[in-house]
């Protein structure tokens, strides 16, 4: 199958060439148009911000920080360069905190997407995500539109209705939840309809393996991605099934939970990402979301980061003897003690009472200076461990909460 564009096939050297040129120029763009992404800016000089490296000198935007500028300048709070009523659509998403949309072709940039499962003309797609007030079905619908197929408005809901429609209509894909066609599926089967959907585009849940496998035993391609309501597409999953594409349009980082630091490849932060959308431009916007760098290309031919999807939450904020706990913290305790490595809080329940260890993996780790050091930056007293080197998970926790609330 031919690729979406010539972006997903360049080389290394094009693409930081590209962010070389597409970084300073965005970060301009906030600055001029969009008053409170300028303000968390700073006066940083847009010019020298052409790699990575510049990237992460930047401060992390994380949605709280959304929801003070757009209570007070609302709707959206001076971070899109457009006023509200220059654009098509506007969402609401829990906080609230809202968001732009807009029906220039991709706007959202899941047409990458839907190519690369094979969705094109020729194909009527039923878009099951939702049309209430979130973005979801807009945003397929919209790049239903950009890989020319034919889109059945259906939203969430009515299964034997989506079921009728389906087979009345030809519908050869499924565009929605991971678990919500095989609802559909299954009335189908009640209703001894037959279904024609041979391709699903999934997102907005977890795609279990055996429902995955459930699909292909029907005969069903099933394919993930990742996106927020803010920044859109991030990522997807290809014909090669090793981990998730990053798309062409963002810039991924995977930092330290609780900082803005990026991690070494292969070892799990939280995702942060920086938008080339001129309408919305979120710099380093940190989703809350764990994931890691896959190491290599992708062996359909694409050339861009891969990340291994989702991997849980990164925000591990934790009450600890009434105080809480959060991950920056753990962070300025890190700062405080590099020769202790990886570091992690476990929290349990002895007797009635909560009780705090803090492990670390670094062999030149002092337990004495650790334990006055926790005192200081955390406000609370608890055990030290050392541990072998390299013998934590890695699996982006800092803070573990054992305790069983049944």
């Amino acid at each position: 199958m031919a690729h979406y564009d010539d972006l997903e096939t360049r080389s290394p050297e094009e693409r930081e060439a590209h962010w070389a040129r597409a970084l300073p120029a965005q970060i301009a763009n906030a600055q001029e148009r969009a008053p409170s992404m300028a303000a968390l800016l700073g006066e940083v000089d847009a010019a020298t911000i052409t790699d990575r490296q510049a990237l992460a000198r930047l401060p992390v935007l994380r949605k709280a920080d959304l929801m003070g500028p757009q209570a007070a300048n609302p709707p959206l709070g001076g971070f899109a360069t457009r006023p509200a009523t220059a654009f098509h659509h506007l969402y609401m998403s829990p906080g609230p905190i809202f968001e732009p949309g807009d029906t220039t072709r991709d706007w959202w940039r899941f047409g990458r997407f839907l190519h690369a499962l094979g969705i094109g003309p020729g194909d009527i797609v039923q878009n099951c995500f939702s049309y209430h007030l979130t973005p979801a079905g807009a945003m397929f619908e919209n790049a239903i539109a950009a890989v020319a197929a034919t889109v059945v408005p259906a939203g969430t809901g009515q299964t034997e209705l989506q079921a009728q429609a389906g087979a009345a209509l030809g519908v050869t894909a499924y565009a929605g939840t991971p678990d919500f066609l095989k609802a559909i599926l299954d009335r189908a089967d009640a209703l001894g309809l037959s279904l024609s959907i041979r391709k699903a585009a999934v997102s907005g849940g977890a795609l279990f393996p055996s429902l995955r496998a459930a699909y292909e035993g029907r005969g069903i391609t099933c394919r993930q991605c990742y996106a927020t309501a803010d920044l859109g597409l991030i990522a997807y999953e290809s014909d090669a099934m090793e981990g998730m594409i990053v798309d062409e349009g963002v810039l991924v980082e995977i930092v330290r939970p609780g900082t803005g630091d990026p991690v070494p490849d292969g070892e799990v932060g939280e995702v942060v990402v920086t938008t080339l959308n001129p309408d919305y431009p979120l710099i380093r916007f940190a989703t809350g979301d764990l994931s890691a760098v896959l190491p290599g290309e992708s062996p359909c031919g694409r050339t861009n980061m891969r990340i291994k999807g989702w991997m849980g939450r990164a925000d591990q904020t934790t009450k600890i003897k009434g105080m809480f706990v959060r991950p920056e913290q753990v962070a300025q305790l890190a700062a405080r003690h590099p020769e202790a490595g990886r570091l992690r809080i476990v929290v349990t329940r002895e007797g009635e009472q909560d009780a705090m260890l803090v492990q670390a993996d670094g062999a030149a780790a002092d337990e004495a200076a650790l334990g006055e050091s926790l005192s200081a930056v955390l406000k609370l007293r608890g055990r030290v461990e050392i541990v072998p080197q390299g013998s934590l998970p890695n699996d982006g926790k800092v803070i573990d909460d054992r305790r069983s609330y049944d």
